[in-house]
Parts: C-alpha cells; structure tokens; sequence
C-alpha cells in the first residue's frame, strides 16, 4: 500500500485520534526543561526503542520507527538559557517534532506503508552547535527530508502584517569570539601609576562597541558578557576577559562585522598600555 492508496481523511483522523490521546502528557512533556530523560522516558512509555546520549552526546537521542521506503527526519530541537528558560520556545519546537514523529509512525504502521521515521534529540541550538556536532557524527546519514517548525510571534518583522505561519525566513550567520586582556597588576591606593588596567582595556573595549551599534545595520547584533573581572576595589586588575557574539544576514556581512568588533577591543587595549587575545570561540557539549 502507498500513501496515495489511502483516504486522506481517514490518514487525519488516525493522527487526530493518536495524538488526542497523549495530550495531556505532551504538554508535561512541553513544561518540563529536563528535555532529555524526559522525552526518552516518555518514547519508551509508547514502546518506541530509544538510543540515549547517541552518537557521543551526553544530551541527544535517536528514535527510529517503520522499515523499507525514504528516511524522513524530525529535529527535537530544544535549549533553555540561564534565568530565562526556553525563551525561543524550543520545548515547542521539540513538542511539535514529537507528536509529527509519533503521527507518521502510526501511520506508517497502521497502513503498511514503506518508510521510516527519525526522531533526532538535538541540543545547544542557543550555544554549542548541536546540529553540526551531530551532522559530524553521521547522524543525518541517508535521511531523505529533514524536518522541524520552529514558534515565533505574529508578527515577525516591522511593518508586516501579523501571520500565523511564514516560509523561507533568513536567518542571522553567527560567530563567537572570547577576548582576554592581560596588564601588570599594582595598589591601587598606594602606587596605582606602575599598574596597567585590565578593567579599563574591557570597559574601553566596550564602549567602543557600543559607539559602533549606532552604525549597524537593523538586522545585525552584538551581544557581550564579562566573564572574569575584579572582585576586589583595592587592586589594579592584571587580567579580565569577555564572551561576544556577532550576528548578521550573510556570512560576507559577518565577517566584516566581525573585524570591526575586533578593531574595537584591540583599541581597548592600545588605549590601556594592555595585551589582549582574541579567539573566535566554538561552544562546547557533550562530554
């Protein structure tokens, strides 16, 4: 039998009714950040075999369903960031990858229909790079389609008019750099003149980014944490550094973007007397 052969009213109602039956412990499932065990547990609770930590990532997983036919591909997408949680609704993303696995699984079953399902657990979408860690593992390999949705608002960009669905949206290239200033640490009460000011050279690093903002374009960003400064007021810092991601359109217009940021760290640190290093940084996951 093909998918073609069958009334596609009755291929509705058979989703329908499969997935109304686990709506309830879906949307646990949605409310829950553990999204690793949580969503392992519950495909093994409706008798599908569950590959845990798959393909050397402590927080993926892979569910497979059907036999013979093409490979269709769901991305269970999900991240939480600290103090925010799933503030891009990635336990949406992954709800919705789900119950498409679990409504083509009992179709291709119920119907005998040749074909194969794959549910793919992938993580640090926010940072880390899930995908590409897992496209470097094989884990796409001979999958014919790959799917996902991701949520968004209504009304996506300025001007349009408010929508509930969109195709073909752009997305911003992305780059992570880390910078760490080095100076010569001194009292800074007693002979502050024979130090050289890590904390300047970060904060003039800054400010020089946030001059450059009022000349981005509307769709290009740039985001800065500090992750080592002083904890102490008496002391000249030796040492600081800092997270920064640079974001836009194209690969073309991130790179030059990218080397302004870097000219204004590196004038941070000219401006300080400091030494500084710049390393384009790629998140880590996984073990």
């Amino acid at each position: 039998m093909t998918l073609s052969t069958v009334d596609i009213s009755d291929v509705q109602a058979t989703i329908d009714a499969a997935l109304d039956s686990l709506k309830q412990t879906l949307r646990e499932v949605n409310h829950n950040h553990h999204a690793h065990d949580t969503i392992c547990d519950f495909l093994e609770k409706q008798g599908f075999e569950v590959t845990r930590h798959a393909f050397g990532i402590a927080t993926s997983f892979e569910a497979r369903s059907g036999s013979g036919g093409r490979l269709i591909n769901f991305n269970a997408e999900y991240d939480a960031l600290p103090g925010i949680g799933h503030a891009c609704g990635h336990n949406l993303i992954a709800t919705s990858s789900i119950a498409a696995f679990l409504g083509l699984s009992y179709i291709l079953k119920k119907y005998g229909i040749p074909g194969r399902t794959q549910l793919l657990g992938t993580p640090a979408e926010e940072n880390g790079g899930g995908k590409a860690k897992l496209i470097d593992a094989g884990a796409y390999e001979g999958v014919n389609i790959s799917l996902m949705a991701h949520s968004g608002p209504k009304k996506l960009f300025p001007g349009q008019e408010p929508s509930d669905g969109i195709a073909g949206t752009l997305m911003n290239a992305r780059k992570n750099i880390r910078c760490e200033f080095t100076g010569k640490s001194a009292h800074a009460g007693g002979n502050p003149w024979e130090g050289i000011n890590a904390l300047d050279a970060l904060v003039s690093a800054y400010n020089n980014v946030a001059v450059l903002r009022q000349q981005l374009l509307p769709d290009q960003r740039i985001h800065c944490a500090f992750i080592d400064t002083p904890k102490v007021a008496n002391v000249i810092p030796a040492y600081t550094s800092a997270f920064w991601q640079v974001r836009s359109p194209t690969l073309t217009g991130l790179n030059r973007l990218l080397a302004k940021v870097c000219n204004c760290i590196e004038a941070g640190a000219l401006a300080t007397g400091c030494q500084v290093k710049i390393d384009e940084y790629v998140d880590r996951i996984g073990p």
